[in-house]
């Protein structure tokens, strides 16, 4: 594994008196892609929000570059170099398209964004071509596709993705796929969370399987693929699909 850029270590979480993760320990490489897999409820949205700065930590530690980010507010932590695409995409419906990737640089004032806008045009062409139309009249696989443009737009060294294929056609799933793989050899790394787990460990170096809130195995994406407890939960006996 490569020089770790973001690691949790014995992370705990609450939602109230609910403990949501507890005693979540991971770490991500520079130019990862690093899934997590799990059932509903598993923790894994969870997690991501706790490294975005969204749910305070109840105890335990988030490294990011070496530094200590448990205490950085959330937008804070977007300056550093973490940027969310998350579940339900959560666009601005009333906002244009460009307006919604305009969002994605609040941080970054004072600066051209001219190349932030071909990158994302670049990988997403159907965001050109609906650049002036209302996110809220996309389609849902084009809303997919704007709200990681947004995150693309900050520019993250961890790009964090939240079910991007969740309530897309099978042709869309696989496309939003293939741009997570080409982002990632631009140099960005990833971790992403996503229910479907043989698309995710098809395009992930390294996965951790969560469980009620802990992570109960950790591999090389295509050990887990092997892995026989693994099939039988999540792949669904049907890898080569994709399903």
């Amino acid at each position: 594994m490569s020089e770790i850029v973001l690691s949790l270590e014995d992370v705990r979480v609450h939602y109230g008196k609910v403990e949501a993760l507890k005693g979540v320990s991971l770490e991500v490489g520079k130019g990862e892609v690093v899934a997590l897999i799990g059932g509903n409820g598993a923790g894994k949205t969870t997690t991501l929000k706790t490294i975005s700065g969204l749910r305070p930590l109840t105890s335990g530690v988030i490294r990011f570059e070496g530094l200590d980010i448990g205490g950085v507010p959330a937008h804070d932590r977007v300056k550093l170099g973490i940027s969310q695409s998350p579940e339900g995409r959560r666009i601005f419906p009333g906002m244009t398209v460009a307006e919604n990737l305009e969002m994605g640089v609040y941080t970054r004032k004072g600066k051209s964004f001219q190349a932030d806008f071909d990158r994302v045009f670049a990988l997403f062409p159907r965001l050109q071509e609906r650049r002036k139309q209302a996110g809220g009249t996309l389609s849902g696989g084009e809303q997919q596709m704007l709200a990681m443009g947004r995150a693309l737009m900050a520019q993250p060294k961890v790009l964090l993705l939240d079910e991007p294929s969740m309530g897309l056609a099978p042709r869309l799933v696989s496309q939003i796929f293939e741009i997570v793989t080409e982002i990632n050899a631009q140099g960005t790394t990833v971790l992403l969370v996503e229910q479907n787990a043989a698309q995710a460990l098809q395009r992930s170096h390294r996965a951790y399987v969560l469980e009620t809130g802990q992570v109960v195995k950790s591999a090389v994406a295509r050990e887990l693929l092997d892995d026989e407890s693994v099939k039988a939960a999540y792949l669904g006996g049907d890898v080569a699909s994709g399903a």
